[in-house]
Parts: C-alpha cells; structure tokens; sequence
C-alpha cells in the first residue's frame, strides 16, 4: 500500500512538473524580429519554377509588384517546354533554363546555383517558392535584418490558406507547427520557400551548396558554420493557398518534417520530447480523472492552452480548426516517427537519396 502511494506521488509530481513546464511555454511565446532600418540593398529574388502551382499567376504577380524599387525578379525553369512558361511570359517576368554544373542536387538547388553564378553582381539575394503570393512589402521585410552585423539568413514561414475540404484545413493548423519552429532560436531554419541572404555568405560556398538536394539544409548550415544568425521575421509571412487531399497533405507533411530535421537534427528530439510529454500528460488527465479524481482533469490546462495558442493564429475560425487543433500533436508525432525512417523523398516530380547526409 505504501509503495503504491509513494508510486502515485511520485506519478503526481511529475505530472505537476511536465504540466508546469507547458504553461510556461505556452505563455512565453517568443516571437518574430522585425526589424526597420533603411537599408535598400540591389537584391535578386530568385524563383525556381516546376509546373503550374494553385494560384500561380496570382503568386507571380504579388512578387512582381513589389514596393521597392532595388530589385529584380527572375525566374528559372528546367527547359524552354516548361509548362509554366506561358504563364511567366504572359506577365512578362525575366527568365534563364538551369545551366549550373551539378552531380547530386535537386532542381531547385540546381536553378538557383545557376541564377547566383550568372547574376553574381547584386548584394542580396532573395528565394522564393512559386506556390507563395506576398504581400506588397515582403521584399523590405525581408532584406532589412541583412543590416546586422550578426544575420547570416532572413527568413519566414507561410499562412496555408484551406482551398478545398478537411485535410486543407488540417495544413492550415499544421503551420503553425513550423512557425511555432521558427519562434524558438533552438530549432530555427532558413525556410526555403522565401529566404534572404547576402552574396557574401555563400561567394565561397556556391559549390558546397550545389551539391545539396534541400536549399533550405545547405544555408542553414553554411550559415552555423560561420557562426551568423537566423532572423525570423513574420511581417514577410506570405500566404500559400492549398487545395490539398489526405494523400497530398500526408506526403508534404512527411517530406516538410524529413526536410526539417535534415536541417536541425534538434528538431526531431525537440519534437519528441515535446509531443511526448503532451500526450503523456494529455492521456494521464483524462484517465486519472475519470478513474481515480477529477482533479486531475486540472492537468488538462495546458492542452487548453496549446489549442487556444493555435486558433488564435487562425485568420477566421471553424469547427473543424478546434478539431485539427486537438489531433495535431498525433499527426505531428506519426509525421516525426515516419520522417525519421525515410530514406528517400520525392519533390516535384523527382525523386532524392535522403540517406546520403552529404546531400541534406
């Protein structure tokens, strides 16, 4: 009897300090460093494009129309028969056929290789995903914390706007997993989809980046390995509209957590520690309540938090958000379990090696 008290206090105590540690967090959010200065540098915003995105003339119009003046906009395809190109000339944007000599690199990796070595006269240079429509100034937002001595990269993460039924809306929340990411300095990384950097942190690296499959993998890591900073800045957050079914959700979600823990190995165990110890004390609550005290369902109160610190991100609330709030975290820990044991992804039509750790 007394060794099962000692167990249960001991069960308690444990709980009060995993359920103490959530309520912190959840109420210590860190957030974005916005920064405003008047620095205007020359910049290059370079978009690789592969087939015809939700919405992609409506994306390429948003970049194009930019207020700021110091800039160019250029995009790169694989061929002169890339689809996408009756959109680009109908708009008339500047374009190149990838050319950059590489063995190993995705197309991505490759269009951009080739864009900085032919344009290697501008200051800043300025990714972009042509699934992205921006705001009017996200090419400022994004350039401006380049003026620190410290930054090494700029970068954001998307708004995904539900387009078509319930696994849409379940990206829309699954998101704000990636922002929450972006907001903690431990598990922070150059989102490729819109990231700035200067020309000199990666003059010297061009090669070593050419030969990554994930862009995203080779800033982040050309840039630790000079000691430089990753502003995250959310004034730039662009918007992604999505029209995904379960299986496309499914694959992205998986290929988006690869990707990332490719990036920061710190993601994963962060992940599992944090997803753990929710749905450790998530489970614990509900069973303890009902089947030993109801006090315990007081350690339910960081799952209402966690849940109130998603929706009030949402721009416009449905039941079906309070709903992808509530599983998310077991979505998130299938997509960290399956993540962790791909050995290779598919990406626009190709498929990569994720094994080679040389290439991530």
């Amino acid at each position: 009897m007394i060794i099962l008290l000692i167990l249960l206090i001991f069960y308690t105590v444990l709980l009060l300090l995993i359920s103490s540690g959530f309520i912190y967090i959840e109420s210590h959010k860190y957030h974005s460093e916005h920064i405003v200065n008047n620095y205007r540098p020359e910049t290059l915003v370079i978009m690789p494009v592969r087939g015809i995105d939700y919405s992609l003339e409506k994306n390429l119009i948003s970049v194009k129309n930019q207020e700021y003046e110091n800039f160019k906009f250029l995009c790169v395809v694989d061929s002169e028969e890339e689809e996408a190109l009756k959109v680009i000339k109908k708009l008339d944007i500047d374009y190149i056929t990838s050319s950059y000599k590489c063995d190993k690199c995705s197309g991505k990796v490759r269009a951009i290789s080739t864009a900085i070595q032919l344009y290697n006269n501008y200051e800043v240079y300025l990714l972009a995903d042509s699934d992205i429509e921006v705001k009017k100034n996200w090419i400022l937002n994004m350039v401006m914390p380049l003026n620190q001595e410290d930054a090494g990269l700029s970068t954001t993460f998307p708004y995904f706007y539900p387009k078509n039924g319930f696994w849409a809306q379940i990206k829309e929340i699954w998101g704000f997993v990636g922002m929450g990411l972006m907001e903690s300095k431990l598990t922070r990384f150059g989102w490729g989809g819109s990231l700035a950097f200067k020309h000199e942190l990666i003059s010297d690296s061009l090669e070593f980046f050419s030969e990554h499959v994930s862009d995203d993998t080779a800033l982040t890591k050309i840039c630790k390995q000079k000691g430089k900073k990753i502003y995250y800045v959310d004034s730039a957050q662009p918007d992604i509209n999505s029209p995904d079914t379960f299986k496309v959700f499914a694959e992205w979600a998986n290929r988006q957590t690869a990707l990332s823990i490719s990036a920061s190995p710190k993601v994963y165990y962060y992940g599992l520690l944090f997803y753990g110890a929710y749905l450790f004390l998530f489970f614990s609550a509900i069973l303890m309540g009902v089947f030993y005290n109801p006090l315990y369902f007081l350690f339910l109160i960081p799952a209402v938090m966690y849940i109130y610190n998603m929706v009030r991100r949402l721009k416009h609330i449905k039941p079906v958000n309070i709903l992808g709030s509530i599983i998310l975290p077991f979505i998130y820990m299938t997509n960290l379990i399956v993540a962790k044991r791909m050995k290779k992804i598919t990406w626009r039509g190709n498929t990569y090696d994720i094994e080679d750790k040389n290439l991530l």
